[in-house]
């Protein structure tokens, strides 16, 4: 393995740069530092997802890793806000609960708990909790940031226009050249390179304080970050290309309701609003033109990419 070009500084380009660098990869990043889903102030690492239970395969592995290096980054010198808390994920009938029951692997740790029995204080009218205690939160941006420095790779600033399977065209009209090209764009650029794509945009609001000390989530989510709080979702509708606009005010109305149904919201202020666009549709490995990709990670970017990202740099190292 000799020298190589990053495409992307998000989760996926920072976790590729890491686990290429600790291979013994020379690495440049290329990227153009806009609009990165990675900047989340607060990402789950929670391993039973959305409403209908599903549990990726590695997801378990993958968390482990995400803490892992989360510990590494600390002990490094690098500050990471998290909360390794535990999530929980509250359902609203057994017939969910058998679902979500079905999925679960063996060895995922995990507990079911009556409503009254939470550890936290819930909105009347669920059935049951599904309390994972290895799960939890972190600062997204903090975690991608502290990554991209530990792997020592150079960062140029820049678009990519173009590239192929050993070098990259950037909008100045600069030519970068190296041993492999590996693309780690998220839904912007995806959207720039007009591949075509599933986007989905989500937002979080912001909050004075954490209205939990531990992650809520099913169908938004509640979680404490660094300095308060956040109510999030992915809910819009998907999209064929990147979008940025506005938060519509149905929107807004939505996401608040599903907060007020997870926890009681009374006494916490909105103090800022994050929004972000994610991609989805995995895709690692190596292409038919020659480079390499790691993107697609949807919402599980700090769940996946980091094991994913690894297994794509033993691909190259062999």
């Amino acid at each position: 393995m000799t020298d190589i070009l990053v495409i992307g500084a998000g989760v996926a380009g920072a976790s590729v740069a890491y686990f290429l660098a600790s291979a013994g990869a020379e690495v440049t990043v290329i990227d153009a530092g806009l609009h990165a889903a990675s900047t989340v102030p607060a990402a789950l690492l929670n391993p039973v997802r959305g409403q209908s239970g599903a549990v990726d395969a590695g997801a378990v592995e993958g968390m482990a890793l995400t803490w892992a290096l989360v510990q590494a980054l600390i002990t490094a010198g690098y500050d990471v806000p998290h909360g390794k808390t535990g999530v929980l994920r509250p359902v609203p009938d057994p017939r969910t609960r058998a679902r979500f029951e079905q999925r679960l692997p063996a060895d995922l740790a995990h507990s079911w708990l009556a409503p009254e029995d939470s550890p936290v204080f819930l909105s009347p009218g669920w059935n049951a909790v599904l309390h994972l205690p290895e799960g939890g939160w972190l600062d997204g941006a903090a975690f991608t940031r502290a990554l991209l420095a530990t792997s020592g790779a150079r960062v140029v600033r820049g678009r990519a226009q173009s590239w192929e399977a050993t070098s990259v065209a950037l909008e100045d009209g600069t030519q970068r050249e190296a041993g492999a090209v590996v693309w780690c764009g998220g839904s912007v650029g995806a959207s720039w390179a007009d591949h075509a794509a599933t986007h989905r945009a989500g937002t979080m609001l912001l909050l004075s304080q954490p209205v939990s000390t531990l992650p809520i989530s099913f169908g938004a989510y509640l979680s404490p970050a660094q300095g308060g709080g956040v109510l999030g979702a992915t809910f819009e509708q998907p999209s064929p290309v990147w979008n940025a606009g506005p938060l519509p005010l149905g929107s807004l109305a939505w996401l608040l309701n599903k907060g007020e149904a997870l926890a009681d919201l009374s006494g916490v202020r909105v103090t800022g609003r994050w929004s972000g666009s994610r991609l989805s549709g995995l895709r690692v490995g190596q292409t038919p033109q020659g480079w390499w990709q790691l993107t697609g990670l949807g919402s599980k970017g700090f769940l996946l990419g980091p094991l994913r990202a690894r297994e794509l740099a033993e691909q190259m190292g062999r």
